[in-house]
């Protein structure tokens, strides 16, 4: 819920913001310390290389040098941090890769930054090795999928499909997904002229047959209404969703004043977070449900 978050927001003491945009979430902050682009930060992927089929490290130097008035944002965390806490970190972030890349389960020999800068393609050490079971914990080395917690929450579960299969949620009888595009991945994308030309991307998806029975065409103007907001944008027909299903992408919605991002505001769309329920999280877990948002689409 994007407005119920900006009260949030506005309440806030005070904000400090790491950001190089005067954003949509950024404009409620006291401070924007802006630090430096994708471009002028080196980067090693804590997250991709976990899901790689092989052990592989990379580390990827800065294309462009920062200039003397530049940080980088883990210059801005660390000094932020020695302030709060009256303790200074030592280690810069090349040193701290390297300390952790000597805790890996890297072998013969375990790499460090100079060798991969050495391997600007990175390396390949070989295929995965083998896990389990003894990375289980268990009593009996299996993965425990039959917790009492999850068979109670069935239940739960039953009742919803329930409601589905027999149509008792028929006021907002689509349910919404949201989506990415390789050419917004990120909202900071939007406010690149490069990134955003072209046709317009933040449109609702439909299928033919739900497109057919709501008398609409391509192109479109609909109002999207669930039980907390409302948005208004064209539709794009495909088979590629099924029917029931609607999407609108991510990250869109640059209409709100006091902002500064001039391309994007040119291509505002509208925002997915204006329709989705704070309160609608699941049960069991406390996680927010940010997919199978239920809708109505009206034709305008």
């Amino acid at each position: 819920n994007g407005k119920y978050f900006e009260k949030a927001l506005e309440s806030l003491e005070f904000m400090v913001a790491i950001d190089i945009y005067l954003n949509e979430t950024t404009k409620y902050a006291n401070i924007i310390l802006p630090s430096t682009t994708g471009l002028e930060t080196p980067l090693y992927d804590l997250v991709f290389h976990q899901f790689a089929i092989k052990n592989t490290a990379k580390y990827s130097e800065a294309l462009f040098e920062k200039t003397v008035e530049q940080q980088h944002g883990w210059e801005i965390l660390k000094e932020l941090t020695t302030r709060f806490t009256e303790k200074e970190n030592p280690l810069n972030l090349e040193q701290t890769l390297n300390y952790m890349l000597q805790f890996s389960s890297y072998n013969n020999p375990k790499p460090s930054i100079s060798t991969l800068k050495e391997h600007p393609h990175g390396i390949d050490f070989g295929p995965l090795n083998p896990q389990l079971p003894e990375r289980l914990f268990t009593a009996d080395k299996k993965i425990e999928l039959t917790h009492p917690l999850f068979i109670e929450d069935l239940k739960r579960l039953d009742k919803k499909l329930y409601l589905w299969e027999t149509n008792a949620i028929s006021e907002y009888p689509f349910s919404l997904i949201g989506r990415r595009h390789l050419r917004s991945n990120n909202s900071w994308m939007h406010n690149s002229n490069r990134l955003v030309k072209g046709k317009n991307r933040c449109t609702l998806l439909i299928n033919s047959d739900d497109a057919n029975s709501l008398n609409l065409k391509e192109n479109q103007l609909v109002k999207v209404t669930s039980d907390v907001g409302q948005v208004k944008l064209p539709i794009e027909i495909t088979t590629s969703i099924m029917p029931g299903v609607v999407s609108i992408p991510h990250g869109w919605g640059h209409h709100r004043n006091g902002t500064n991002m001039k391309i994007a505001q040119q291509h505002a769309g509208v925002s997915l977070n204006d329709l989705t329920n704070q309160k609608n999280i699941d049960n069991l877990t406390g996680n927010a449900n940010f997919s199978g948002t239920q809708v109505k689409i009206e034709r305008l």
